[in-house]
């Protein structure tokens, strides 16, 4: 089992009196983290209950009574002084928010961490009640660093590497990341064969079955010729009425199916950047996908040889979302269609990004226009091949596995 980045921001609440909480979609690591964390636990004062079984759900619905009764059955809660209750898959309870907080308010001595599946269904149970009794934290598929972990690929990343082993090498393997994505499980399948069907596992029991259940979908072809469209557009403009047209589903429809996709974590809407400015009040989002491998086996229904523009972008946006939150993060584009893919808003200080496989391509009129209007300290072009013309003596050219060196706090 490999450690997570988000191991290390959850550590210091587990000695809190604050509930636990961590919501991610199916397969990003959900279990393994809790089973991770229970190795600092003691082992006689820790329970984990995966409400997948049907007797464990039982006990949890039956209130706080029947969990502290079922533990001393098993011979713990031996004192009262400090139980860690670890709870996979919270969401199934029928009244979740009610069951915590009984035990924050009346069970002191149990320190409860949880994990659920899905946002929106987290979301949908989840009262007012609970706020101000927990902390919540959100696990994506992997990001780049992890990604090298997983491979036992040994890179210093907070340090420039200059050497062109290195960097090809680095390539290489974030080419890798960008066809087939971090699913934890994914990333571990030695063959492509074996990441195409697990992949598709996790869109047949996940994305069509789970989602389309939440969704009450009534038309399935529809809905996956939907899914289907959006994949293929990931790092474009939304535009509702093509979506409408193209899979013969009524506009509201299409609205409800992308409120779940984007509470399921499959997909994100990002917002533009602007500042009251006229020309700007350009208020379509871009949509995104979380996952690479998930989108080519959506939109391609294979993984792919070589890397694709939109799937490019689409991975760098995943690296900001799990480094930076997507609440630093918007695009930029004027009425005149003058459009910067990224901007960065870190510590009240802006960042234009423009992500491009290959560095000599890029246009550089947007951001010339950004520069001039703006002032930002630094603007950069993401790269995975080529070098920017020198022409280009303000803007950074930075490879994907640079975040660190270039943006505050990371």
């Amino acid at each position: 089992m490999y450690d997570r980045k988000i191991y290390k921001e959850i550590k210091p609440y587990i000695p809190t009196d604050d509930i636990i909480v961590i919501k991610g979609a199916r397969q990003t690591g959900k279990t393994t983290l809790l089973k991770i964390l229970m190795k600092d636990l003691p082992a006689e004062d820790t329970a984990y209950f995966d409400l997948e079984f049907s007797n464990l759900l039982d006990i949890c619905n039956q209130g706080p009574d029947s969990v502290t009764a079922y533990l001393k059955q098993k011979g713990m809660l031996k004192n009262q002084e400090k139980f860690y209750l670890l709870i996979d898959e919270i969401q199934y309870l029928s009244e979740p928010s009610s069951f915590l907080k009984l035990i924050h308010d009346h069970y002191p001595y149990l320190k409860l961490i949880v994990s659920g599946s899905s946002s929106f269904e987290i979301k949908d149970k989840f009262k007012d009640s609970l706020v101000g009794r927990t902390v919540d934290f959100e696990l994506y598929p992997l990001d780049f660093e992890e990604f090298l972990k997983f491979k036992c690929a040994s890179f210093n990343l907070e340090i420039k590497i200059t050497s062109p082993k290195l960097i090809d090498d680095l390539r290489q393997l974030y080419a890798e990341y960008v066809l087939y994505g971090g699913y934890p499980k994914i990333v571990l399948a030695e063959s492509i064969a074996m990441k195409e069907k697990y992949l598709q596992q996790i869109i047949d029991t996940y994305v069509k079955k789970d989602i389309r259940d939440l969704a009450r979908v009534k038309d399935i072809t529809k809905f996956n010729k939907l899914l289907r469209v959006l994949a293929s557009q990931s790092g474009q403009l939304l535009n509702v009425t093509e979506l409408a047209n193209s899979s013969r589903l009524a506009k509201q429809t299409i609205d409800e199916y992308l409120f779940i996709l984007e509470n399921t974590y499959i997909i994100k809407l990002l917002p533009p950047f602007h500042r009251n400015v006229r020309s700007e009040l350009f208020k379509t989002p871009k949509i995104f996908f979380y996952d690479t491998g998930l989108l080519h086996m959506l939109w391609l229904k294979t993984l792919p040889p070589k890397i694709l523009g939109n799937a490019f972008e689409t991975s760098i946006f995943s690296e900001f979302v799990k480094n930076i939150g997507v609440n630093n993060l918007n695009y930029w584009r004027t009425q005149d269609k003058k459009e910067i893919d990224f901007i960065v808003n870190l510590e009240n200080t802006i960042f234009p990004v423009e992500v491009k496989i290959n560095a000599a391509r890029m246009n550089f009129t947007p951001l010339k226009y950004f520069i001039s209007k703006y002032k930002p300290e630094n603007a950069f072009c993401i790269s995975l091949e080529g070098t920017l013309p020198a022409s280009a003596c303000k803007v950074a050219n930075v490879n994907p596995w640079e975040f660190s060196l270039f943006f505050p706090g990371l």
